[in-house]
């Protein structure tokens, strides 16, 4: 039969180790000494390992201890903010864990930001910027509510709403591609290094996905999971590489990139805000309705 844990018990491993003693953590919530060491006794005995190292001087944590300090935390929080529904104090309406991809945070984040704080001000916003395969992998361990992804994953338990496709073109440093201004073969693309994103990127995926069914192989190649660090590989002269064109057409304009004409030309790599639907939706619906405005990968930085 499991023992209970109380509210009282995590509140005390929580000032103990927020404090640092047994004796501070008994002052800050006005009880004695031996009845906070009851409580962690009772704590102990309910999770059924040793919360703290007792082989060390003074109020060390183990590993699990650590660990369920955190999930303490967590749990204050939420009566926190019960207790202020109660209270009648304002409180936020909802937290949103959003996961977007370095291109997006380069592009249309801000004006999303911009958008949701005017629409839902008592709205928190957790923002996350990562490669497109780790978002879908926390999307489905429920470690985010809604992201914003290539859409090259999919599950029966996630909703993905198309928001855009987006235009790559093959891009190299000026000078670099020999016979840059007439329309190359793939084939002859392939002569030179390919700066490509990894596996853990939805664009990159889609692309290898691509070339393969062109029967194209690059026997050289360059990866990087970072699209800043491969835009600047590609302004270096080391490579060619695929990129937005519209996102980064000011650097066409500066002269530090060119565009490399190609056939077959490079697929549209749709973009799919995407969110669990057997949670509860509501707020992530309302958020893929404000990225569906925001959403716009013409420029960088828009507010």
């Amino acid at each position: 039969m499991s023992i209970p844990i109380t509210l009282k018990q995590l509140e005390t491993i929580f000032w103990i180790a927020r404090l640092g003693t047994f004796e501070r953590a008994a002052m800050k919530l006005n009880t004695t000494q031996s009845a906070i060491s009851k409580r962690i006794q009772e704590l102990e005995l309910s999770v059924g390992t040793d919360l703290f190292d007792r082989s060390l001087r003074g109020a060390r944590l183990t590993e699990k201890g650590e660990y369920l300090v955190r999930i303490a935390e967590e749990m204050l929080d939420l009566q926190g903010r019960i207790s202020s529904l109660r209270d009648g104090a304002t409180v936020p309406v909802h937290r949103i864990r959003l996961g977007v991809t370095e291109l997006i945070a380069m592009t249309w984040l801000p004006r999303m930001v911009t958008l949701l704080h005017q629409t839902y001000p008592g709205v928190v916003l957790e923002p996350e910027v990562d490669m497109a395969r780790n978002l879908y992998e926390r999307l489905l361990d429920d470690q985010v509510d809604v992201i914003v992804i290539p859409e090259t994953f999919g599950a029966p338990e996630v909703t993905a709403v198309t928001l855009a496709q987006v235009q790559n073109e093959w891009m190299a440093a000026p000078g670099l591609v020999q016979g840059a201004g007439q329309t190359l073969t793939l084939q002859e693309l392939s002569g030179y290094p390919i700066l490509a994103q990894g596996t853990r990127s939805g664009s990159g995926l889609h692309f290898s996905k691509w070339m393969r069914n062109q029967g194209i192989v690059f026997p050289r190649q360059i990866g990087s999971d970072s699209m800043t660090a491969l835009l600047g590989l590609t302004i270096a002269g080391l490579g060619i590489s695929y990129m937005p064109r519209d996102c980064f057409s000011a650097l066409i304009d500066e002269g530090k990139l060119e565009v490399i004409a190609a056939e077959p030309a490079l697929p549209l790599v749709p973009y799919a805000a995407m969110y669990r639907n057997d949670r509860p939706t509501s707020v992530s619906q309302a958020v893929v309705d404000l990225a569906r405005q925001a959403c716009d990968f013409s420029s960088q930085f828009q507010k």
